[in-house]
């Protein structure tokens, strides 16, 4: 059975998604503020966590960046806010995904459903063969050992950094759609493409040399994403 760690501080929300958590098979812990649950983060780590930002003493996006220091676990935002800032600085801060609430709970099950089949990547390989490298210049990806290299140096990226750049990689040279990325990287059939933007600027910081002038992870106006050959 999956395990979710909800924080959250309202009482009623907190009960509430618990329960309809646990109606739909999942082993739902819930605490009321940002300490507790990073405490219990480490003490019994969940499959998957979720994070309101509006929390007392340390709030959401300082949680989710000591979640994301400890760990790789998926990080999904549930909150009331939906200004472009609130949503852009929890996916800076570390979230893989962002809810906004009130929350339609099957549309939240979905979502960590695909998080956690897309989480399923091997991080270790015994060996890997020379065809399941796949190289842009100086930029390798090995899907199947779960690495990314930079002039011969791994590159430390989230599992969601990791199957956006494979998705790109899969495809060299071709444009994919932010709402392509969305659905194949985040199994949304619809959602905020925001998410694919922050991701990409992220990874951009992480294998670009120059991040106002990308040669890897080019932007193509109007229509997408694409990873140059």
């Amino acid at each position: 059975m999956n395990s979710v760690l909800l924080i959250e501080d309202d009482d009623r929300i907190r009960l509430s998604l618990t329960m309809a958590l646990e109606d739909e098979g999942y082993a739902a812990h819930a605490v009321a503020t940002a300490e507790e649950g990073v405490a219990a983060q480490r003490r019994n780590p969940a499959d998957t966590v979720l994070v309101d930002l509006m929390l007392p003493g340390m709030d959401g996006y300082e949680c989710i960046r000591q979640l994301r220091r400890d760990d790789d676990v998926p990080i999904v935002v549930v909150s009331a806010r939906d200004d472009t800032h609130d949503i852009v600085a929890a996916l800076e801060a570390g979230a893989d995904d962002y809810v906004v609430k009130p929350v339609q709970v099957k549309e939240l099950a979905a979502r960590l459903r695909a998080l956690r089949r897309r989480a399923r990547i091997a991080v270790t390989a015994p060996s890997v063969p020379e065809t399941s490298v796949l190289t842009f210049g100086d930029l390798q990806v090995r899907p199947e050992a779960g690495e990314v290299r930079l002039r011969g140096e791994p590159v430390a990226v989230t599992r969601t950094e990791f199957r956006l750049l494979c998705e790109l990689a899969d495809h060299p040279g071709l444009v994919l759609s932010r709402q392509q990325l969305l659905q194949r990287v985040w199994g949304h059939e619809f959602g905020d493409e925001r998410v694919v933007d922050v991701h990409v600027g992220r990874l951009r910081h992480k294998i670009e040399a120059d991040t106002g002038s990308p040669r890897h992870l080019v932007t193509v106006r109007g229509l997408g994403y694409k990873l140059q050959p």
